[in-house]
């Protein structure tokens, strides 16, 4: 792997830090460059962010609403490791690549569900400050319950965490072009 920052091989990892990656490897059939050098700093701090990324999965939030902030938050960052990622996870998650490339570009994608999520999240990372009422007012108009500010405050929490990491890594970027 290039980037700034020497770490070893994921397969050259021992102990717990081993252990952690096997299991990342296990459950998406590979480990990400990103991962693998969080990993190999510091193994609890990777931890902590896969622990808080499964919390977001029991939160209200869809699949494609959680991957929709993350690229939201990557694409503004400009974290072009976590964009691609994102990309990729998006469409996973069933999101047509039309749309994922939309979201990427933060323009409107039609889905007025999606569009008020995209808003909202962009008002967060765009803005100082409280954010104005007629914000979380539209937000809950199109549908989302007050526990998905939660939601959405801890996947920009979890995904501002490897964006920068990544930006200051220059992570190489280990996922194929969105096709």
């Amino acid at each position: 792997m290039t980037s700034r920052i020497e770490t070893p091989a994921a397969a050259a990892a021992t102990g717990e830090t081993a252990d952690l990656l096997t299991a990342i490897r296990k459950s998406i059939g590979m480990v990400p460059n990103a991962y693998a050098a969080i990993g190999s700093l510091n193994t609890p701090a990777l931890q902590a962010m896969l622990s808080a990324d499964a919390a977001l999965s029991r939160g209200v939030l869809s699949a494609q609403d959680r991957e929709t902030v993350k690229l939201v938050v990557s694409a503004i960052a400009g974290c072009d490791y976590c964009v691609a990622a994102h990309s990729l996870a998006c469409k996973a998650s069933g999101i047509p690549v039309d749309t994922v490339k939309t979201i990427r570009a933060l323009q409107p994608t039609g889905d007025a569900h999606r569009d008020a999520l995209i808003r909202f999240v962009r008002a967060l990372q765009e803005s100082s400050g409280t954010i104005a009422q007629a914000e979380l007012d539209m937000f809950r108009a199109a549908g989302f319950p007050d526990q998905a500010v939660v939601d959405v405050a801890l996947a920009i929490a979890i995904i501002t965490f490897t964006n920068v990491f990544n930006r200051a890594n220059d992570t190489t970027v280990d996922f194929p072009a969105l096709k």
